[in-house]
């Protein structure tokens, strides 16, 4: 088994809840550059429908067709009272069936709000990461603060160090903490 193999199999775990191990001596560890991670369907017209459908339990396909039935009100104004009864009526009845109840619905709904518009975003925290580099290469990663509100894989980059293909997964689930979190960061296997 050659020592980047090795690596590997000692780094390549997650480390998000993990306490950090230190590595070898002739490993650096560098912080990681996350980039982007907040993209959203075309369909969704900006909304975080991935995290708004985990928070409820529920697929991202049912949290659409769900919202299908909603007619939001235009740029610069809320709806009328009726309206937005009519409107949650309308989420009511397609997401009641999942045992979703109104409160949930509503501490999800104001959770993942965000100001219209470019540049708009629902609450995130940044996740933190550090690559593990031996002799100018990175051998593995290691999370150090997973984050939350990420909806896309984020771009990996180490400053000073090239980077390969790099696999960034997401965990999703009801906890607004932990929904949108980094799960892990990994190096494709190699055979040497």
């Amino acid at each position: 088994m050659t020592i980047r193999l090795l690596s590997l199999l000692l780094f390549a775990v997650p480390l998000a809840h993990a306490e950090t191990a230190e590595p070898p001596k002739d490993v650096t560890r560098i912080p990681v550059v996350f980039s982007g991670g907040f993209e959203t369907e075309a369909v969704d017209h900006g909304r975080p429908v991935v995290l708004i459908a985990s928070a409820l339990g529920v697929k991202p396909e049912v949290f659409r067709e769900a919202f299908s039935h909603v007619h939001p009100a235009g740029p610069g104004k809320g709806p009328t009272e009726a309206e937005a009864k009519q409107n949650k009526k309308a989420l009511m009845d397609a997401l009641g069936q999942y045992g979703i109840a109104n409160d949930r619905l509503d501490a999800v709904s104001n959770f993942y709000r965000y100001p219209p518009g470019p540049g708009g975003r629902w609450k995130t925290t940044p996740a933190t990461a550090n690559a593990l580099v031996k002799n100018g290469v990175v051998i593995a990663y290691e999370v150090t603060s997973p984050g939350a509100g990420y909806t896309t894989p984020p771009t990996v980059t180490v400053p000073g160090v090239k980077v390969g293909p790099t696999k960034v997964e997401l965990s999703f689930g009801k906890d607004f903490t932990t929904n949108g979190s980094l799960k892990a960061i990994t190096l494709p296997a190699t055979r040497e």
